[in-house]
């Protein structure tokens, strides 16, 4: 008998056409903006030194969305507060960190049952990404 191991689908860039969707499918429509906000206002905290705005990609698998991650630069700093972790990661990276922080957030600010599922099914997605080992640090 043959095990055959697969590996996980990678997440893949949301087109043009259904950003729109992106968000109020991630967090709900009731926490849509704060949801959002709560995301750039995560990164600025990880990354005071080089995040500074700008647009972000929204990034899906299987059609279920999963995390945003900023475009202004190829990686970022983080050394903040938040987290006793001090090094470069990409900006792929920093944005599962961004939205897994803002999605334990509010899903414990407003006990809201869909973010706890998108935040389990991100922080699954995550231990499969190339930069695991820096984002489980900064998480911890």
């Amino acid at each position: 008998m043959t095990t055959q191991i697969t590996k996980p689908r990678p997440a893949t860039l949301v087109p043009n056409d259904r950003r729109e969707q992106f968000l109020p499918t991630l967090f709900g429509h009731r926490l849509l903006i704060v949801a959002e906000n709560t995301v750039y206002t995560m990164m600025e905290r990880l990354s005071p030194a080089d995040y500074h705005g700008g647009f972000w990609n929204f990034y899906e698998r299987g059609g279920q969305p999963l995390f945003l991650a900023p475009t202004s630069k190829h990686s970022f700093r983080i050394e903040s507060h938040i987290t006793q972790f001090r090094g470069e990661i990409s900006a792929d990276a920093a944005g599962i960190v961004a939205t897994l922080f803002a999605l334990l957030y509010l899903s414990e600010k407003y006990e809201a049952e869909l973010l706890v599922q998108r935040y389990y099914r991100l922080r699954v997605y995550s231990l499969h990404h190339p930069e695991v080992s820096e984002i489980v640090q900064v998480l911890d």
